[in-house]
């Protein structure tokens, strides 16, 4: 009866972060508006938008092999994946054990590869300029994702999210300047990684600067609403992932009772909400930064990340 409680809950989590995560778009974007003073959309816009997408004929280049009908399920089904297995309201359930961090770190680095290939396979010059920009990101997310990693791996004793949501709730842990940078590390390279504002704008189709948009130009259809899809989830698994490691108050042990379940639930919500509106304010007060500014942006980030990290190997040897 225990396993089909948390096959259970395991089955309502990952279908939470696949509703959730057009609400979560959709909240930021009226955030957004009414900081500028507009309406803005409504919040079941984005929702709006996939049922759109999904009912549209899908229009493919003639040259498009394969790999470019596959990837956009790909890529999907790769992210929800990673999204599912970060901890959301409970932690320590029956798949618990494939919540790693450097799993999610390998599917989020999987999806976008197949999202580079596609967009080189036809051949246009707009997708050969997103792919080279978006692996010129990641060569510098990546290395800093798996220095917080490792930083966490050292803290904690393990790279499993449920061991490392529960030793950060604990008070052990307390005030630490290494977790401060990884904290900050991890922000920077969500807002990269997400192509967010100051690293790039989703919100506009401008060729000099676009990265993810200028790999997606040639998609339409129900191919076009996975992408889109995808892309709602990755910004709903980083936040969620920054709310279970550094924010992990709230989270259900498993299998504690539908009371416990239910104050899991909330302080989840309450946490999206505050980090969304963090986000929007951040995005309204910054202006986007130039491409060739980039990797001085990340650079920062794997800079923290690696002192952090030596911080925390120091502090142990000593």
């Amino acid at each position: 009866m225990a396993m089909i409680s948390q096959l259970a809950v395991q089955g309502a989590q990952m279908l939470v972060v696949l509703l959730l995560a057009p609400l979560l778009i959709g909240f930021v974007r009226k955030v957004k508006a009414r900081l500028v003073r507009r309406q803005g959309p409504s919040l079941i816009q984005p929702y709006r938008d996939l049922v759109r997408l999904m009912r549209k004929e899908v229009v493919l280049a003639d040259n498009a092999s394969w790999l470019f009908r596959v990837t956009p399920y790909l890529i999907f089904a790769a992210t929800w994946v990673a999204a599912a297995l970060v901890p959301t309201f409970a932690t320590g359930l029956e798949f618990s054990w494939t919540a790693d961090l450097i799993v999610i770190v390998a599917l989020l680095g999987s999806a976008r590869f197949f999202q580079a290939l596609a967009g080189m396979d036809v051949g246009t010059s707009f997708g050969g300029l997103g792919a080279s920009r978006e692996v010129m990101i990641a060569s510098l997310a990546e290395p800093a994702m798996l220095l917080i990693v490792f930083s966490l791996a050292l803290l904690a004793g393990a790279t499993q999210l449920s061991t490392v949501a529960a030793f950060m709730g604990s008070p052990e842990v307390g005030l630490r300047v290494s977790l401060g940078m990884s904290l900050i590390a991890l922000v920077i390279v969500a807002i990269a990684e997400n192509g967010r504002i100051p690293v790039d704008n989703p919100a506009t189709h401008l060729e000099l600067t676009m990265v993810h948009e200028a790999m997606i130009l040639e998609y339409s259809g129900r191919h076009l609403a996975m992408i889109e899809l995808a892309t709602f989830l990755k910004l709903l698994l980083y936040m969620s992932l920054i709310s279970c490691v550094f924010l992990p108050w709230g989270l259900d042990s498993g299998g504690t009772g539908p009371k416990s379940l239910a104050i899991g639930v909330a302080a989840y919500l309450s946490k999206l909400t505050v980090l969304a509106i963090l986000l929007a304010v951040f995005e309204t007060a910054v202006a986007k930064m130039r491409v060739f500014r980039v990797p001085d942006f990340l650079g920062a980030a794997l800079m923290l990340a690696l002192l952090g990290t030596l911080l925390l190997f120091v502090s142990r040897s000593l």
